[in-house]
């Protein structure tokens, strides 16, 4: 391997909802990550890696940085915090359309210790002028010492290989630390949760908040190379588990074809999806039960 090869790993930091995850999925070229519109999605550390000729680069997507409000809300801001400590370089992003808040300050404030480089990425900016762009660049500039700002959409693709460009600057020499056609270090039945999690936010909208997690209860592969896959989407309330069942079943029919579509995809074979819902009080503010979940003590 050339002697001048690098490699790094690069946190993904920002408040709920700035557009991490589509960013991640869109350098990766893959969905590996979870998308929504409801804020603080994403749970676990997501790694996506990005192989190239001379260089590797390993994100991190983190949980959006908040105030914790129960057991599973100190277990994402934990996972955060640590990240930051861990890697090369740092993205704080921020969402143009939103502008400046108290949450971008709360983060600030936590990047100072950061020894890192730290970028600050502006996304979303096909939703601003190009006036309205320059008065954030302003604004942001003197919050803190970033190393760099880069305006880009990530759901369009703008500006995407002027930041891994800058990006590779900051990365030291290093090994290739996963196999070149290898996308993600998450296990593909974590993946397959996250698909279906995602899917049952997405068609319940407002009616069910942000308190659903999926377990995997069976997973394997037929004779006729079909997997057969048994899931339950737990949730906190009885009327939250009739909104995901929905009238006759149609609404856990829906989240079952929608999911199976992208699980189809990741797995490239046919797949039987069979879903199941559970109740679980409060499961958010129960460690046993946050573990049971997947959420282990020993990832922060």
């Amino acid at each position: 391997m050339d002697s001048n090869y690098k490699s790094g790993f690069i946190a993904i930091i920002g408040r709920p909802n700035v557009g991490k995850s589509t960013f991640l999925n869109h350098v990766i070229g893959q969905k590996i990550a979870i998308m929504s519109d409801k804020p603080q999605t994403t749970r676990n550390k997501i790694q996506g890696v990005l192989t190239a000729e001379d260089y590797q680069m390993i994100f991190i997507d983190t949980p959006g940085i908040h105030k914790p409000k129960h057991r599973l809300g100190d277990f994402m801001m934990k996972i955060a915090e640590n990240t930051l400590n861990e890697v090369d370089a740092v993205l704080f992003m921020i969402n143009a359309d939103e502008g400046y808040g108290r949450g971008d300050q709360f983060i600030i404030d936590r990047l100072k210790t950061v020894k890192s480089p730290v970028f600050l990425i502006i996304n979303k900016i096909d939703l601003v002028s190009p006036e309205e762009l320059l008065g954030i660049i302003d604004e942001y500039r003197v919050k803190s010492d970033f190393q760099e700002i880069i305006p880009i959409s990530a759901l369009q693709g703008n500006n995407i290989d002027r930041l891994l460009g800058e990006l590779k600057k900051y990365l030291p020499e290093g090994p290739q630390y996963y196999p070149a056609d290898q996308v993600t270090d998450h296990p593909e039945r974590f993946i397959i949760t996250e698909l279906i999690r995602e899917k049952a936010l997405h068609l319940t909208r407002e009616e069910v908040p942000h308190s659903i997690a999926v377990a995997l209860e069976n997973m394997e592969k037929r004779s006729d190379e079909t997997v057969f896959i048994q899931a339950t989407i737990v949730t906190e309330r009885n009327s939250q588990k009739g909104i995901i069942i929905g009238k006759q079943g149609s609404m856990l029919k829906k989240i079952g074809q929608e999911a199976r579509k992208d699980i189809e995809v990741l797995l490239g074979s046919k797949v039987y999806l069979e879903l199941w819902v559970k109740v679980k009080k409060d499961w958010r503010n129960k460690q046993s039960q946050l573990y049971e979940l997947g959420f282990r003590k020993d990832e922060y």
